[in-house]
């Protein structure tokens, strides 16, 4: 697709607004984007692309009811998936973190042949759950704003992981704390997640 310049937009396979405008504003109005997605309609069809209106969804942060594209109506949604995150209309994190959650616990779920091998160990066992449970979870949270509320599901899920891994049920009393000193973690679940967003703080410093 050729490079042309069209309102103050580059394109080139993609969008992108030009760099001098792009440094004073992160939005864009209702008629520029409708502008937008009809020149990337006209452009593709140069080329033998269709533009899939019945795949194309629009998230906006204004009261945006009824929305359409050379006739075709377009769907307005207040959440999509977008690079595995979940997105809100309303920038709440909650939602992401509780979906992240319960991601983790069935992936928690799906190791249950594994981890009720008695000829595996537990510091093994730990590590797998560490390796291939914990990242689930914590995907994308160096951007998450993590509330009181979150951080105790977060435990809760984390300690969760723990008792199934020993075969302990809720109903077990077991305190958490005796369930913590046999695992021997090291370091909990909303501390990686601490870590992982100090790391991108400083890289983004």
């Amino acid at each position: 697709m050729q490079v042309k310049k069209q309102q103050n937009w580059t394109w080139n396979s993609r969008l992108v607004p030009n760099r001098k405008r792009s440094m004073s504003r992160l939005y864009i109005s209702k008629e520029e984007l409708k502008s937008l997605l009809m020149k990337l309609k006209e452009e593709s069809e140069k080329v033998d692309l269709k533009l899939n209106i019945q795949k194309t969804k629009i998230m906006a942060s204004g009261p945006i009811t009824s929305w359409e594209i050379d006739g075709e109506t377009v769907e307005t949604v207040s959440d999509f998936i977008f690079l595995s995150s979940k997105i809100t209309v309303d920038g709440d994190c909650s939602h992401e973190i509780k979906r992240r959650l319960l991601l983790g616990r069935k992936v928690m779920t799906n190791l249950d042949s594994i981890l009720k091998n008695r000829d595996i160990t537990l510091p093994t066992k730990v590590r797998l759950v560490k390796a291939m449970v914990f990242p689930v979870v914590m995907y994308g949270c160096e951007s998450w704003t993590v509330k009181k509320a979150e951080c105790r599901k977060i435990d809760a899920s984390e300690l969760w992981c723990w008792r199934r891994l020993l075969r302990v049920p809720w109903t077990a009393r077991r305190s958490n704390q005796s369930i913590l000193e046999e695992i021997s973690p090291g370091c909990s679940l909303e501390g990686l997640m601490l870590k992982l967003k100090l790391q991108y703080f400083g890289h983004l410093m």
